[in-house]
């Protein structure tokens, strides 16, 4: 009768393939830190006949933290979630703070000049009209 080769059981090999399989799904979500970027904000692109219609979800953060730079079909928005100071002791922490990323190049050009955009509820909405040049502008928050 052949011997069969012994191999030894790792009790923490199917917690490996776990934490993998979780990692693959963060990574996909959204909100996973990418290469020391920052977090990557859930959005929504819309393409309307005269516009491009962008809602970017950032929870928490205030509008003089966020910067949006426009230039030519490439709009690139940073933010800042910053924590606030704490008089007593913090007993638990949940919540995430640091810098989001978010960058898109558009499929055709906008009008920086005509572009608006504001802040209500933890959600930026861009208002990004087309047709337009190649010419750069940051874009203040109403």
């Amino acid at each position: 009768m052949p011997r069969l080769p012994i191999t030894r059981w790792d009790p923490l090999e199917n917690f490996r393939r776990l934490s993998q399989e979780m990692l693959n799904v963060l990574e996909g979500s959204g909100y996973w830190p990418t290469g020391g970027d920052g977090l990557v904000p859930s959005a929504d692109i819309e393409e309307t006949d005269d516009a491009f219609l962008i809602e970017i979800e950032l929870p928490g953060v205030k509008k003089q933290d966020i910067t949006i730079d426009l230039s030519g079909q490439r709009l690139v928005v940073t933010a800042e979630l910053r924590e606030r100071e704490r008089v007593g002791v913090l007993r638990r922490r949940t919540r995430t703070f640091g810098t989001y990323h978010y960058e898109v190049v558009l499929p055709s050009e906008v009008d920086p000049e005509r572009a608006e955009a504001s802040l209500a509820d933890g959600v930026l909405t861009l208002r990004l009209p087309k047709p337009g040049g190649s010419r750069s502008r940051s874009i203040p928050i109403k």
